[in-house]
């Protein structure tokens, strides 16, 4: 044993080995090979409907303020799933066009939405509307 060779009992292969001869392995970061994985990924990205990614189209849902959450409770203002919908579409309509806190006008409340945080800061009912003054506010939509 002097000649510095080992014997490793009972292996078929040298520990490190995996029967991949070095010259079949992909380097990483190397683009040559594409996985089955890569390929569908890269086709999700480049999908479009509607001019945008499906990725692109996954929006994160809107959230409300306690404040908001008070005031809706305070003037019994129900929003139903429908209603939802609509705001949602609101905001994304206010973020199309670059508005970053937007008036939304439903059937019956007034919302103030922070559009860039998806937030609704606050609710009016409708009985209440008359006189107010909105400020701060960029734009609206009217649902």
């Amino acid at each position: 044993m002097s000649n510095g060779a080992f014997l490793y009992p009972n292996v078929t292969s040298l520990p490190g080995q995996s029967g991949i001869g070095q010259t079949e392995r992909q380097p990483k970061g190397e683009k040559g090979l594409k996985g089955e994985f890569d390929k569908v990924f890269e086709q999700a990205l480049d999908k479009k409907i509607g001019g945008q990614s499906e990725l692109e189209q996954v929006r994160s849902p809107l959230k409300f303020s306690a404040h908001a959450t008070q005031r809706l409770r305070d003037r019994k203002i129900t929003l139903d799933a429908a209603m939802m919908a609509k705001v949602n579409d609101a905001v994304d309509k206010a973020d199309a066009k670059g508005l970053d806190d937007a008036l939304v006008l439903t059937k019956d409340a007034a919302l103030i939405v922070s559009v860039r945080n998806r937030t609704v800061i606050t609710a009016i009912d409708n009985n209440s509307l008359s006189g107010n003054v909105f400020t701060n506010i960029d734009g609206a939509v009217i649902v």
